[in-house]
C-alpha cells in the first residue's frame, strides 16, 4: 500500500513526524506537505504563480517534499506530479489541535484530505485536541489503529473520514464514538492589537460555546473524552431545497426586456 502524508502545521511539524513513523507498518509512505504553516486556509488553492517544491529529509531514512502552497496545493501537485505511483491512502495531519463542527470549513487538514477524495482517492484527516505538551505518538498510534479498521470496513475510492483525539494529558479516550459533524456557532472575538488615527488592527480568537444537550456530534463527543469518527461527504448540495426549488417555474425576462 502507498501512503500520501500532508499537513497544514508545516513539514516539520511534530504531528506528521509522528504520523509517518506509525503508518510505515502499513506500507510505502511519501510525504508532501507546506513548507510553513498553512493553518486555517480552508480549501484554498494557489494560482497565477508557480508552487516550488523542495525535497527535505523528514525522519533517518525518509524524504518527503516541502511546497511552498496549501495543504490542498500538496496533494494535487504530490499525486498529479512528484510521485510515479498514485497513492492507495492519504492521510492528513496530526494537526495540532481540534477541527470539529464548522472548523472544517476552514481547516487545511480536512481540506488536505478532502482533495484527495474529490480525486477519488479514499482519505483520513487526523486532528489532536489543543494542549500544552501534546503526546502525538499516542495519537498516532491510536489513528493507526483507526486506519486499519477503515481500510477493512468502510475506506473506497472518494471516501472521507475526519478522526479527532481528545487531549491525552487527561487520561486516556474513553472510546470511540461515530457521530456527525456539530453545527454549532463560533463565538468570534475580535481583540484590538493595534490602533492609529486611520487604521485599526484585530487579532481573531473565538471558540464554541458550552454545547450543551441536543444530539451527540463531534464537539459533544470530544469534550467528553471520546474520540470521534466522522463520515464527509464533500457535496453542499441541500437535497430538501432542491426538490422545493425545482417544484416550480422559473420565468426569465424577456431578451427585448433586458438591461442592455
Amino acid at each position: 500500500m502507498h501512503l500520501l502524508l500532508c499537513n497544514d502545521d508545516g513539514i516539520h511539524a511534530e504531528g506528521l513526524l509522528s504520523l509517518c513513523r506509525a503508518l510505515r507498518p502499513l506500507g510505502q509512505v511519501s510525504v508532501a506537505a507546506p513548507h510553513e504553516c498553512r493553518s486555517a486556509t480552508g480549501h484554498a488553492i494557489t494560482l497565477n504563480r508557480p508552487l516550488t517544491a523542495s525535497r527535505v529529509q523528514i525522519d533517518r531514512d525518509l524524504i518527503g517534499f516541502s511546497v511552498e502552497g496549501t495543504p490542498a496545493d500538496c496533494v494535487k501537485l504530490a499525486v498529479q506530479v512528484l510521485f510515479d505511483q498514485p497513492p492507495d491512502l492519504v492521510v492528513s495531519g496530526i494537526n495540532d489541535g481540534a477541527n470539529v463542527g464548522v472548523n472544517l470549513l476552514y481547516s487545511g487538514t480536512v481540506a488536505g484530505a478532502a482533495e484527495a477524495a474529490l480525486m477519488g482517492i479514499p482519505a483520513v484527516a487526523v486532528s489532536l485536541q489543543r494542549e500544552d505538551n501534546p503526546n502525538f505518538a499516542a495519537a498516532a498510534s491510536i489513528a493507526r489503529g483507526l486506519i486499519e479498521q477503515l481500510l477493512e470496513v468502510y475506506l473506497a475510492p472518494g471516501r472521507l473520514v475526519n478522526i479527532n483525539i481528545p487531549a491525552l494529558s487527561r487520561g486516556w479516550p474513553k472510546g470511540v464514538q461515530v457521530v456527525r459533524q456539530a453545527t454549532d456557532a463560533v463565538v468570534d472575538r475580535f481583540e484590538p492589537d493595534t490602533h492609529g488615527e486611520k487604521q485599526w488592527s484585530y487579532l481573531l480568537n473565538g471558540d464554541f460555546g458550552t454545547a450543551a444537550g441536543g444530539e451527540q456530534t463531534d464537539l459533544r463527543a470530544l469534550r467528553a473524552g471520546y474520540v470521534t469518527l466522522t463520515p464527509v461527504q464533500l457535496d453542499l448540495t441541500d437535497r430538501a431545497g432542491l426538490g422545493l426549488l425545482a417544484g416550480r417555474p422559473w420565468p426569465l425576462p424577456h431578451p427585448d426586456d433586458a438591461v442592455p
